[in-house]
C-alpha cells in the first residue's frame, strides 16, 4: 500500500463545540495513537480528507502525516477509522493508527469478486457473498487496499474457502481456511418464495382476537365504576344508582335515632296540644 501525503495540526479545542467550530471552518477534528505512543488530538482539512478517500479503492489508507509545529511532525500511519455523517456523508472524525515501517500489522480487507460465476450464468444459481472483508497481515508497504477473487468456474453448491484465496506478495491471510468466503447457492422455487411471503404476513384472525379481547376488557371494567348498566338506557342508570346510595346511608341513620328518642310517642303526643290550643 503505498502512503500518501496528509497535513494535520494540534487541536487545541477538544470539547463537542470546539468540534463544531471546526467543522463548520472547513476543517476535521481526529486523533492519533499507537501501541507506543500517547494519544494525541489532531485536526485535518476536510476538503484534502474526502479527495484522499474519494480517490482510494476503500478506507484502508495508509498516510504520511505532516504535523505541524509537532515534536514529531513526520509520522506513518493508518487510517483506522472514519464516522460519516449520516445524511450528508460528510466526514466527521478520523482515527489514525500511528504504524512503524518494520513492524506488521494486521487489518480488514475487502474481497471483490472478477467474473461471472458458471453457477449464476448458466443454472440460475444466486451468489452470495459471505464475507465481505478478511483479515490480512504485513509490512506497512506491503498491506493491499483490496483483495480480488475470480469466481467464473464457480458452480451451484461450490465456494471459495479462506484458505482457497491467494495472499498478495508478502501478505498473510488470517483466519480459519475452511470458512466460506464466497458461495453459489441453488435458486428458489416459487412454492419457497410463497411459503416465504405467508410467514410474513400477520393473519387477520389474529387481528381480530386481540380486538375481541380488548373490547370484552372494555366491557368488564365499565360495571367496576358504579352500577350495573342498563342496556339501551345509560341517562336512567346513574341518577336512580347515586339516589339510592344517598337515601340508603340516610335512612340507616335515621331508624337509630328514631329508636333511641322513642319516635313513635312523641307522633302521638304531639296532635293533643295543638287541639287544647283551638279550643
Amino acid at each position: 500500500m503505498k502512503s500518501v501525503p496528509l497535513k494535520a495540526a494540534s487541536r487545541l479545542l477538544n470539547r463537542r463545540a470546539g468540534s463544531k467550530a471546526l467543522r463548520s471552518d472547513g476543517r476535521v477534528p481526529a486523533v492519533i495513537y499507537g501501541r507506543q505512543v500517547q494519544s494525541q488530538n489532531l485536526e485535518i482539512n476536510a476538503k484534502e480528507m474526502e479527495d484522499l478517500i474519494h480517490h482510494s479503492a476503500s478506507e484502508n489508507l495508509l498516510v504520511d502525516l505532516a504535523i505541524k509545529d509537532d515534536a514529531r511532525p513526520q509520522r506513518l500511519a493508518l487510517v483506522q477509522e472514519i464516522q460519516h455523517h449520516p445524511l450528508t456523508g460528510k466526514v466527521l472524525h478520523v482515527d489514525f493508527h500511528e504504524v512503524a515501517e518494520n513492524e506488521k500489522v494486521t487489518i480488514l480487507v475487502p474481497v471483490e469478486t472478477v467474473g461471472e460465476a458458471e453457477g449464476v450464468k448458466t443454472e440460475g444459481g444466486v451468489l452470495e457473498h459471505v464475507m465481505f472483508k478478511i483479515k490480512v497481515r504485513a509490512l506497512p508497504k506491503d498491506l493491499p487496499e483490496q483483495i480480488t477473487v475470480d469466481v467464473t468456474h464457480l458452480k451451484i453448491g461450490q465456494a471459495i474457502h479462506l484458505g482457497e484465496i491467494k495472499a498478495p506478495q508478502n501478505c498473510e491471510i488470517v483466519g480459519d481456511k475452511s470458512i466460506s468466503v464466497i458461495a453459489i447457492a441453488a435458486p428458489r422455487t416459487e412454492e419457497e418464495e410463497a411459503a416465504e411471503a405467508a410467514a410474513a404476513e400477520v393473519l387477520p384472525g389474529d387481528v381480530e382476537m386481540i380486538k375481541e379481547k380488548k373490547e370484552e376488557g372494555e366491557e368488564g371494567a365499565a360495571p367496576a365504576k358504579g352500577a350495573e348498566k342498563v342496556p339501551g338506557k345509560p341517562g336512567a342508570e346513574k341518577a336512580p344508582a347515586k339516589g339510592a346510595e344517598k337515601a340508603v346511608p340516610g335512612a340507616a341513620k335515621a331508624a337509630p335515632g328514631a329508636a333511641k328518642a322513642g319516635a313513635p310517642a312523641a307522633a302521638e303526643k304531639k296532635p293533643a296540644p295543638a287541639a287544647e290550643k283551638k279550643k
